[in-house]
């Protein structure tokens, strides 16, 4: 079940991007051990109590040159098509202006959940002000301060109320669901087509074309697949077109939905800043990922071309070390034949067990070779023994006498070495330390 959207929306200067700092707190900056992950600024993952979201700040657009009204147009644009509830903030001190009640009509006729919240309202004698926000006609206002974090426990409790409730899954659990992301005109269309045998999706060389994600089921050699189309990453229209950095908002829902993610490159254009921040969101989602170079016959090559490229893409993507690289071409249908097995294959590894008292076999082996490490007192860390509690990504669970004492290079070790044992190409694996209760 993809996470729920919430967007803060609202004209400029009412506060949103404090109260969207506020809200994301230090989950603003990937707490990622692996370098090279990045995140786009005005797109985060959040929590409030028992939910996990995901939160869009509209005041982080750039949009250059544009009358003031066109730019909130734009904005609200963005959270009527991105958001499952819609957060409109409004500037507690100066009241109900004429962009505010532009931006309510706006987002009224969206037929979305909207939660109205009075910022800057730090100074509880101020809240008799908050009745005239009633004539919006949006509802309850809530006041909040984006700069101390008043009220917005009650305002998360409101707009929590209204995401969407989980749903069964449309497919049998044996499908292998698919998504392809990566940045405009890398050849997602193509690829789509090249896998499915026929033109399911409109292809252009005009970026953006593809508007929405398209499910399509298929089966091959007995194996039920769905393709999970993300090539309408960027929407076409022109606050997408203005606004590069809102593409990634495209395919997150399909990636959360997909089992496996086709990370699609392009040879001809190479690596771009994009694609490390597109790439992130699946290794953040801990999906299994396989790294794509598609047109791959438009390049001029010699016997080192490939093994160059293949290890441009290592030292960009150090953090998907894991992922194979498929280098093909979509158009000719060359090496196509090597992408579903290698699909299925990282499936299988994405959801693969392992016996205890063989990890653990591994641990001891690991640990005989290289002893576990010591903090600045002397104290060493013990490990009593691992255990795997999940699959999709594998997940281990280590306890040991003091969790603190698993640094970041040691556990990178242990994983290293259960990677040499079990074959666990394609998909990122988790290694968490608990303290063993005596």
């Amino acid at each position: 079940m993809p996470k729920p959207v919430l967007a803060i929306v609202g004209r400029p200067n009412v506060g949103k991007s404090t109260i969207f700092n506020r809200i994301v707190g230090e989950r603003i900056a990937i707490v990622e051990d692996k370098p090279g992950v990045t995140r786009d600024r005005i797109y985060s993952s959040a929590e409030w109590l028992n939910h996990d979201f995901h939160i869009i700040d509209t005041g982080g657009i750039e949009i250059n040159d544009e009358p003031l009204m066109v730019q909130m147009r734009y904005q609200a644009e963005i959270a009527i098509d991105e958001a499952d509830v819609i957060c409109f903030i409004v500037n507690g001190r100066e009241g109900v202006t004429a962009a505010d009640e532009e931006v309510a009509q706006l987002l009224f006729r969206s037929k979305k959940p909207i939660v109205l919240g009075v910022n800057k309202m730090d100074d509880p004698s101020m809240h008799e002000r908050l009745y005239e926000f009633y004539s919006l006609g949006i509802g309850e206002p809530f006041p909040i301060s984006g700069s101390h974090g008043i009220g917005l426990g009650d305002f998360l409790d409101e707009a929590a109320k209204h995401f969407p409730k989980d749903a069964d899954d449309t497919y049998d659990e044996d499908t292998i669901r698919i998504s392809l992301i990566g940045r405009p005109n890398v050849g997602k269309s193509s690829l789509v087509n090249a896998i499915l045998g026929e033109e399911r999706v409109i292809v252009s060389d005009i970026p953006g074309t593809t508007r929405d994600a398209i499910d399509t089921p298929f089966t091959k050699d007995e194996q039920e697949y769905v393709v999970i189309d993300t090539a309408g990453m960027r929407k076409k229209g022109k606050v997408y077109e203005s606004t590069e950095k809102y593409s990634v908002l495209r395919s997150l829902k399909a990636i959360e939905r997909s089992d496996v993610v086709l990370m699609v490159l392009n040879a001809e254009e190479g690596i771009i800043e994009q694609d490390k921040k597109i790439a992130g969101y699946a290794h953040e989602a801990g999906r299994a990922v396989v790294l794509v170079v598609n047109k791959w016959d438009a390049v001029e090559k010699d016997d080192k071309t490939m093994r160059e490229f293949e290890q441009k893409i290592r030292d960009h993507f150090l953090y998907l070390d894991y992922a194979p690289i498929l280098f093909l071409s979509a158009k000719t249908k060359r090496r196509m034949q090597n992408l579903l097995p290698m699909v299925k294959e990282v499936s299988e590894n994405h959801n693969m067990r392992v016996q205890t008292h063989v990890l653990n076999d591994v641990i001891v082996d690991a640990v005989t070779m290289n002893p576990t490490p010591t903090d600045h007192g002397g104290k060493r860390l013990r490990i009593s023994y691992g255990t795997q509690v999940a699959v999709a990504p594998p997940t281990f669970v280590l306890f040991v006498n003091d969790p603190e004492l698993l640094h970041f290079s040691y556990r990178r070790y242990l994983e290293n070495k259960i990677r040499a044992t079990f074959n666990f190409s394609g998909t990122p694996i988790r290694i968490v330390a608990r303290k063993k209760n005596d």
